[in-house]
């Protein structure tokens, strides 16, 4: 008898690591903005492919929109392993110590997106990536969203116009160097308060690319926007670093070629969203478009010109002088 129950034991305890065994590694990706965004449309595709390339052995749960986490919680998140993915715009990486990540936040740095795509691809990106290592943080890729323009409930067309208007941005010295360079007060805010702030008038104005402005029904509390075109945003699809090494080698190799997929999807697909976006804010008619003459362009980046100099210490003098080779190279015969 005993002989029996020792092996209908060891029977069950045989099926219930079986069933243990199969059931799937859980990725939870976590970010900021709504699905219907360049990056929210990656992350969407990166769970389709990632299930499908490991045959279901990871199971993605994407969480959009600031459901789990503000933009000033994720990444602590992140470290603390509560999430395994996020895609943080690379002004972020600033409070965690890693302030070279800002030189993508300096006026006018990239004419286009072909030479952002070239830097980052390149050995400025993956150096870059190296610096979160210490922190436990792996960086998997890098993802485009678009240019940024200006919107307040004025026009903004000279610099003058920004005089003593408290102007949203993230986290960044960078651009809040910017802002001040532009006479206006920066004012450091979590992207999901940013709608709310605009309508009740905490804050006068923000700089974001078109999508992520109309997603958020910025464009109903902001009665004029200027095409400037004078940064990027640029996400950085990072993970907690002890969970991607833990991964077993066949899932990591897979969830890559994931991942690779979904950033050339998100890179396809950013110029065109942002495209319709501004064709949706047009169509709305609840916000004046102004693009901004090259004439005046050139006048605001004489402005903010300073801080190329001023922040060369913080984001590294072979990354700006790397960066400019790359960007000439890039635009050469063009």
């Amino acid at each position: 008898m005993k002989l029996t129950q020792f092996a209908i034991g060891a029977v069950a305890v045989a099926l219930a690591s079986g069933t243990l065994a199969q059931q799937p590694i859980v990725l939870k990706f976590s970010h900021v903005v709504t699905d219907d965004t360049p990056k929210g449309k990656g992350a969407l595709r990166f769970k389709e492919l990632a299930e499908a390339k490991t045959h279901g052995r990871v199971k993605v749960e994407v969480y959009p929109n600031s459901q789990l986490y503000k933009d000033r919680e994720e990444l602590e998140a992140l470290q603390l392993g509560a999430v395994q993915m996020l895609a943080p715009s690379v002004s972020k990486f600033g409070p965690l110590g890693v302030r070279k990540f800002e030189v993508f936040d300096l006026p006018y740095m990239f004419p286009d997106e072909k030479s952002l795509e070239k830097v980052v691809e390149g050995p400025v990106g993956t150096g870059l990536f190296k610096l979160l290592e210490p922190k436990g943080i792996t960086g998997v890729a890098y993802w485009f969203n678009g240019f940024k323009e200006f919107t307040a409930n004025k026009p903004l067309r000279k610099l003058d116009d920004f005089k003593g208007l408290k102007i949203r941005i993230q986290s960044s010295k960078v651009i809040e160097g910017q802002i001040k360079a532009l006479g206006a007060i920066p004012q450091v805010m979590a992207f999901s308060e940013v709608y709310t702030a605009l309508q009740q008038g905490v804050v006068d104005g923000e700089e974001n690319t078109p999508s992520n402005k109309y997603t958020q029904k910025m464009h109903e509390v902001q009665k004029h926007m200027t095409l400037s075109d004078h940064g990027v945003v640029m996400y950085a699809v990072v993970v907690n670093r002890k969970f991607w090494d833990g991964l077993p080698p066949d899932i990591r190799r897979s969830l890559n070629e994931a991942m690779a997929e979904s950033t050339r999807y998100v890179w396809r697909i950013a110029k065109q969203e942002n495209d319709d976006a501004l064709a949706k804010i047009r169509a709305a008619k609840t916000t004046e478009i102004y693009a901004l003459p090259p004439a005046e362009k050139a006048v605001w980046r004489k402005a903010m010109l300073p801080l190329y100099q001023q922040y060369e210490d913080v984001v590294g003098k072979d990354t700006l002088q790397a960066i400019e080779r790359t960007v000439a190279q890039s635009t050469a015969g063009r």
